[in-house]
């Protein structure tokens, strides 16, 4: 028996070598494809092994429920807006008469909340009353309040302007943007139109105005109270003398500066004007023979608006709940368009209780009394100096005479304008958002790029010889 300890022999030089042992070789186990077969068909990535952690869920939960609740809102929004749109359009389809008969005109009342600007209120008109005017075919005026007594002023100033041209026909009447218009029509013999007009008021600060000033122009005399006296020192120039003596070169030379300056500086806005009367004029005022029997009716529409940064839930609140808002002022906007109207109630003065919950959510500076500066602190000049003090009419109660306020008619909707409101049924298309409109055109597209006949050469029938 050969010694297995032995070693292999050496290989001679130059020799072949002996074939090495063949090594058995084992079959490749086939690799299992990993993931879902059906997703793999269909080029589609696997699958995560685990779900996300406890903070990303958390944090995709909440962005999810937000902008959910932002796109509901605003979706249901538009589709109260476009609802009260749809059904006063077909009133732009109605005949107004003569052929240049002008069409209806209402007067509609903003003016800058509490605290803020006029752009908010501007705004707020665009959003959520515009569409529904516009629908309708009729025309509106602005009259626009950029502070406390802009609205007050507008108003009892149009009703001196009525009374002047009744009471007083040969006084000619200050000339102003609205009469020269005015005044082409007549030239041009269109007729006006012959219905129901009305004023809009957005808000309950321009609501006090307005009411305020109706009592103003029709309980108020015409002519403007008395303006106190001012007297202005005269100033005292003491003449310097140069090196030569000449003592009138330098006051010329200031003048000079002075003419240039106020070439320079902006036109500054007239004054408001006075009130011609207080509320507590109103029991000793007569009426006057020019007053009729009734208002253009009116109405209040809400203008919800908060500062403040204690305030931010509840804006949070509003912002997720426009669709509310929407309607509500839809409704009121629409009962405008329909011209149904009705009385105020007078057992209650409902005029004193109209949007009373806003004064709520006005900053706290509309209620603290006005400070009067120290004399050596007050930069004013004599003029605004002998001005009497602006009229608070936000913070002050909304005082109403009777004989007023029962000739006042309110807007009001009827159950048969509700009716066909709740009938209309608005479509998809007008209330989704960009993304889906998008993909919604880029479908129609396709199939109509798919469904029409493909595009040939225009050769001509090629049979003709």
């Amino acid at each position: 028996m050969a010694d297995s300890s032995k070693p292999p022999a050496a290989i001679p030089i130059g020799g072949a070598a002996a074939p090495a042992p063949a090594i058995p070789v084992k079959p490749a186990v086939p690799v299992k494809p990993e993931g879902n077969p059906a997703l793999r068909m269909m080029g589609l990535p696997n699958l995560p092994k685990k779900l996300p952690s406890r903070n990303w869920l958390i944090f995709w939960a909440v962005c999810g429920s937000i902008s959910g609740a932002i796109i509901y809102d605003r979706r249901e929004k538009t589709r109260a807006t476009e609802k009260w749109r749809r059904a006063v359009a077909p009133l732009a389809a109605e005949p107004i008469g003569a052929a240049n008969q002008l069409p209806r005109r209402l007067t509609v009342y903003i003016a800058a909340p509490p605290g803020d600007g006029l752009r908010a209120a501007q705004d707020h008109f665009i959003e959520y009353a515009k569409p529904v005017l516009a629908a309708a075919g009729v025309d509106w005026e602005f009259v626009q309040g950029r502070q406390q007594g802009d609205v007050r002023a507008a108003v009892a100033e149009k009703i001196r302007r009525v009374r002047r041209a009744v009471e007083r026909p040969d006084e000619p009447l200050p000339a102003t943007g609205e009469s020269v218009v005015e005044d082409l029509r007549v030239h041009l013999a269109l007729p006006k139109y012959q219905g129901v007009h009305g004023d809009v008021v957005f808000g309950r600060h321009a609501w006090k105005e307005y009411i305020r000033g109706l009592h103003e122009g029709w309980l108020g005399p015409l002519d403007a109270p008395p303006a106190p006296e001012v007297q202005v020192p005269e100033p005292v120039v003491t003449p310097e003398t140069t090196t030569d003596g000449d003592a009138s070169a330098k006051p010329e030379e200031a003048e000079e500066k002075k003419e240039e300056k106020k070439k320079d500086e902006k036109p500054k806005r007239p004054p408001q004007p006075v009130p011609y009367n207080k509320p507590e004029d109103y029991d000793a005022a007569t009426l006057p023979s020019t007053i009729p029997d009734q208002f253009q009716p009116s109405t209040a529409i809400p203008f919800p608006h908060r500062l403040g940064f204690r305030h931010t839930f509840v804006r949070l609140g509003w912002f997720f709940n426009r669709r509310a808002l929407a309607d509500d002022i839809g409704r009121e906007v629409a009962a405008v368009c329909f011209a149904a109207s009705r009385d105020y109630r007078d057992a209650d003065a409902e005029q004193r209780d109209l949007l009373a919950h806003e004064e709520h959510n006005w900053q706290k500076s509309v209620w603290a009394p006005e400070e009067v500066p120290k004399p050596e602190e007050d930069t004013r000049t004599p003029e605004e100096k002998a001005r009497p003090p602006k009229e608070r009419i936000w913070a002050s109660p909304l005082l109403v005479d009777d004989r007023i306020v029962q000739r006042m008619r309110r807007f009001e909707i009827l159950p048969e304008h509700e009716a066909i409101a709740r009938a209309v049924i608005v479509p998809e298309e007008n209330v989704e958002g960009f993304i889906k409109g998008s993909l919604r055109g880029l479908w129609r597209w396709g199939v109509k790029t798919w469904t029409n006949e493909p595009m040939r050469p225009n050769v001509g029938n090629v049979d003709d010889e």
